[in-house]
């Protein structure tokens, strides 16, 4: 063998092996957790039960530090009730496709959970409903609008993101079910 075929074998051989030391050496480690990232996706079911208000139930999934708004109209109890446009507040009553009023229950959830899995809540809840009607004096008529309940209450509590329920009573007796599992 030649001088200049060892010196070039030996040059190749060792810029090979500078070519694969340093891509072995530059992969960051991995690190396996079992616990989700806090800020990864839940799943929350929001139940409401109400003698007022009915009872509705939905199931979402959003991130901590997101709000959802959940809405529900009903037909209450005697059926809607026929509402004026001339009536004090109408542009803010839940109607029907027909114009007469329905209840209607919202909530706006918000969520914000901490590394160990804990949630910090913030529940906002409103709700409307016709209790029959009565005689209002608009611009000189005498009109008959809607008897409206409402209930307007937050709520801020805390929870465990693992499946577990929570369970609260509104001022008026209304009960909301939370659970949430990632």
């Amino acid at each position: 063998m030649s001088y200049r075929f060892k010196l070039s074998a030996v040059s190749v051989v060792a810029s090979l092996a500078c070519a694969f030391v340093p891509a072995a050496h530059a992969a960051t480690p991995i690190t396996v957790t079992s616990q989700s990232a806090p800020d990864g996706p839940i799943r929350y079911t929001v139940r409401v039960t109400s003698k007022q208000f009915g009872n509705s139930q939905e199931t979402r999934t959003i991130r901590s530090g997101e709000s959802d708004d959940f809405t529900w109209k009903t037909v209450p109890p005697g059926g809607p009730v026929p509402v004026s446009d001339a009536c004090p507040s109408y542009s803010s009553l839940p109607l029907d496709t027909n114009g007469a009023m329905i209840r209607q229950t919202q909530i706006r959830f918000a969520p914000v959970v901490a590394s160990d899995g804990t949630a910090t809540v913030q529940l906002s809840f409103q709700a409307r409903t016709p209790r029959g009607v009565k005689s209002v004096t608009s611009g000189g008529k005498t009109l008959q609008c809607p008897n409206d309940v409402a209930v307007s209450q937050i709520l801020r509590f805390t929870m465990p993101t693992n499946g577990s329920t929570k369970k609260l009573t509104l001022a008026d007796g209304t009960e909301v079910t939370v659970s949430a599992k990632r």
